[in-house]
């Protein structure tokens, strides 16, 4: 198995994460709850995980999935700075109320189960002969017989 060794983080991104691990709300306790050792589908998700320059309430690096909860102090326009930055990095993001989670626990974890059952998968290659590859050789071949 390859060793993949991740750049460190910023000290910032990484006390902010800590900090927040620290001082969370009661409906991310209540999730993490029902997310943490792999309880949900076998899927390890980790809390208040950087992705500088922002934190992700909840992160499933194996299936870049992110869910994060949205309480007052959450802005349409910052949330979708937030959620376009994290698409351009491969995260799919899920957004739930804290109050969602609070009265709705088993459909908020439906969802995210489902979320996690619906991988992206990667395309399978062509077979040998067919793709750019074979149609740029084809073009060389032809243009040579010219």
């Amino acid at each position: 198995m390859v060793n993949k060794l991740n750049p460190p983080l910023p000290t910032r991104s990484r006390s902010f994460a800590r900090e927040l691990r620290r001082e969370e709300t009661d409906a991310e306790r209540r999730l993490w709850f029902h997310l943490r050792g792999s309880h949900l589908s076998g899927a390890k998700f980790r809390r208040q995980h950087p992705v500088p320059p922002y934190v992700v309430d909840f992160y499933c690096a194996a299936c870049k999935l992110g869910v994060e909860l949205d309480g007052s102090q959450h802005s349409d326009a910052g949330d979708a700075q937030r959620t376009r930055f994290l698409k351009r990095k491969g995260i799919r993001l899920l957004r739930f109320w804290d109050n969602d989670v609070l009265s709705n626990t088993v459909g908020v974890l439906e969802v995210i189960h489902a979320a996690l059952q619906s991988r992206t998968l990667t395309p399978t290659p062509l077979p040998m002969g067919e793709g750019l590859k074979q149609k740029l050789s084809n073009a060389r071949d032809k243009e040579a017989d010219s």
